[in-house]
C-alpha cells in the first residue's frame, strides 16, 4: 500500500513540474470569454547572426540581446603597437583630410545592446546619445553626426583611421560615417548593422544607385524592400554627408547599451 501511494504522488509531483515547464514557453491573455495562449519564440533572426563580431545573441521574444567587446577586426593606428592588428598610418582619411592620430587607444568593451525583436515607428522621436547608437556587423558601435553636444564633425575627421573609425578618449572604437571595412568587405547595399531602434542600417547604394541625403527623410531613412527584409523595412542609410547615418532621431522606439 505505501509503494502505491509513493508512485502516486511521484506522478502527481512529475505532472506539476512539466506543467510549470510549459508556462515558460506561452502567455496567457483573456478576451471574449475564453483564455487564449500565444506561444513567444526566443528564437534569434538569421539577419541577427549577420553580426559576427558579437560574443553572444539572443532573444527573449521582446528584445535581442547583443554582447560585444567592440574591438575592431580591422588594423588600426590606435591599437597598442605589440597588437598584430596595429599598423602605422600617414595617408589621407575621411573627406580627403590628411590624417592626425588622436592621443588616444582601442580597449577592450563589454557591450550589451538590448534592441526590439519588432521596431516600430516612435509616436514621439528621440534623439540619439553622444556615445553608442546602434551595432555594427563587427560589433564596433555606431556613434551620431557630433563630436560633442552639438558639436559638428568637422574638427575630427582628421583622427579617423584608414578605415573611418577612431577611439574616445575613454578607449572606445566607434564609427561616426561609412565603416570602410565593412563596405570594402560586403558591398556598398550591404547591410551594416542596427540602431538601438532595431533598424537596420545599409551601406551608401541601393541597387547600384549611390544613396544621398534628397532620398532620405529627417531621419536618414526610408522604407523599402532589401534583400534581407524582401517584404520591405523601415532602414537607415549611411551617406557621405552630414548626418551620415541617423538623422533628427531614432525612427522607432530604442532599446538601450551598456558598457
Amino acid at each position: 500500500m505505501k509503494s502505491f501511494y509513493f508512485t502516486i504522488f511521484t506522478i502527481f509531483i512529475l505532472l506539476q513540474s512539466c506543467s510549470k515547464d510549459a508556462a515558460t514557453t506561452t502567455t496567457s491573455t483573456t478576451g471574449g470569454g475564453s483564455n487564449n495562449n500565444t506561444v513567444v519564440s526566443t528564437a534569434v533572426p538569421d539577419v541577427y547572426k549577420k553580426i559576427y563580431g558579437a560574443s553572444s545573441i539572443t532573444s527573449d521574444g521582446t528584445y535581442i540581446t547583443i554582447k560585444s567587446n567592440g574591438l575592431p577586426d580591422h588594423k588600426s593606428p590606435y591599437y597598442a603597437s605589440t597588437n598584430a592588428l596595429y599598423e602605422a598610418y600617414s595617408g589621407t582619411t575621411f573627406a580627403g583630410s590628411v590624417f592626425q592620430k588622436n592621443p588616444n587607444s582601442i580597449a577592450e568593451k563589454t557591450y550589451v545592446f538590448k534592441i526590439p525583436v519588432n521596431p516600430k515607428v516612435a509616436s514621439s522621436p528621440t534623439a540619439t546619445p553622444l556615445g553608442a547608437m546602434g551595432v555594427s556587423l563587427n560589433g564596433v558601435p555606431f556613434y551620431n553626426q557630433y563630436a560633442g553636444p552639438n558639436q559638428p564633425l568637422s574638427g575630427e575627421v582628421v583622427s579617423f583611421d584608414k578605415y573611418w573609425g577612431h577611439p574616445t578618449p575613454s578607449s572606445a572604437y566607434h564609427y561616426h560615417v561609412e565603416p570602410l571595412y565593412l563596405t570594402a568587405a560586403k558591398g556598398k547595399s550591404s547591410l551594416l548593422g542596427f540602431l538601438l531602434d532595431g533598424f537596420p542600417v545599409y551601406g551608401p547604394e541601393e541597387n547600384g544607385v549611390t544613396i544621398d541625403n534628397s532620398k532620405l527623410d529627417k531621419y536618414h531613412g526610408h522604407t523599402l524592400a532589401t534583400t534581407d527584409y524582401p517584404n520591405g523595412i523601415y532602414h537607415y542609410h549611411i551617406t557621405n554627408t552630414d548626418p551620415y547615418i541617423n538623422g533628427d532621431g531614432y525612427y522607432g522606439t530604442p532599446g538601450t547599451v551598456s558598457q
